[in-house]
């Protein structure tokens, strides 16, 4: 693993996700990404395989990373994970992924993320970088003992791949918490680099409701406790408070893991853009609206 460093203004770089819907429909907030930023496309069940291809051929126009989910127990055969990967790969211009479990009412033959990874197709159909999930406060019904196996199997897969691995992580709250999650993976054996789950700017309301869902209310209860539940709520969340304290760490350990972070755009991704060009973890250079073809 090569060592990371900050921006050369001491900031964390970040990545962003959006829906498929959202990258087809509203395209035109696209141009507040700078350009070569990867932008997490979601798969949560209710976009058609054709959008979803559709939206990551429009990131790559746009000279945007695409980096689509791919949700295992929603394929309903090994030749429909195939199909979705050829489809990303040869149409949507996408060379990067993200390997998760998902979640669906009936799980086809494929289960874990582990499943995806060891059919050996990410390899064969041009997929060079694979992220993979991490949950420094652990993951509703999952044990902590699973949830480590899991990562250290896709970590020997990772040994056999041509592919870059990373882990990008569930959002929180609690930097003392990641830091400590960090030290752990360390333990363990892990070197991938980490993408840390960020919460972008939200209401007070909204995170709630997203905390609850992803089963990280310990980390929002420690934000509140910090901060004065009553102003909290008011004035909503600075995000600064969870990476400030992630930028620190990686100045005092200038060879960790941590490599930037990944925002979850809760509070809308004009809001979440309009944040990370503020703080400088964005620059202000707008992507291009052209492909690499009609530039030339």
């Amino acid at each position: 693993m090569t060592e990371q460093r900050l921006l050369a203004n001491g900031r964390l770089a970040a990545s962003t996700e959006m829906s498929p819907k959202q990258v087809v429909e509203k395209s035109e907030v696209l141009v507040n990404i700078p350009t070569g930023t990867q932008v997490y496309v979601t798969d949560l069940g209710n976009a058609s395989e054709d959008m979803i291809v559709q939206a990551t051929r429009t990131l790559t126009d746009r000279n945007l990373i695409a980096v689509p989910h791919m949700a295992a127990r929603r394929y309903p055969s090994l030749e429909a994970f195939e199909r979705r990967i050829t489809r990303l790969t040869q149409e949507g211009g996408a060379t990067e992924v993200l390997a998760i479990a998902g979640e669906a009412e009936k799980a086809g033959p494929l289960t874990s993320s582990v499943a995806l990874l060891e059919t050996g197709l990410f390899d064969k159909l041009g997929i060079r970088k694979i992220a993979v999930a991490g949950h420094p406060e652990g993951a509703p019904d999952i044990k902590p003992d699973a949830i480590r196996s899991f990562l250290m199997r896709k970590h020997e897969l990772a040994a056999e791949s041509d592919a870059d691995f990373r882990i990008v992580t569930q959002f929180g709250f609690d930097p003392h918490r990641v830091s400590l999650w960090l030290d752990e993976l360390r333990d363990w054996g892990n070197a991938f680099p980490v993408h840390i789950g960020v919460a972008g700017p939200a209401k007070m309301t909204t995170l709630l409701k997203y905390a609850a869902f992803a089963g990280v209310e310990n980390s929002l209860n420690f934000l509140k406790k910090r901060g004065g539940a009553v102003v909290s709520m008011l004035a909503g969340y600075d995000p600064n408070t969870m990476v400030e304290p992630l930028e620190t760490r990686v100045t005092s350990q200038p060879g960790a893991q941590l490599e930037q972070i990944h925002v979850y755009p809760f509070g809308g991704i004009q809001k979440t853009a309009d944040w990370l060009h503020g703080r400088g973890s964005w620059s202000f250079q707008p992507s291009s609206s052209l492909t690499a073809n009609e530039s030339a």
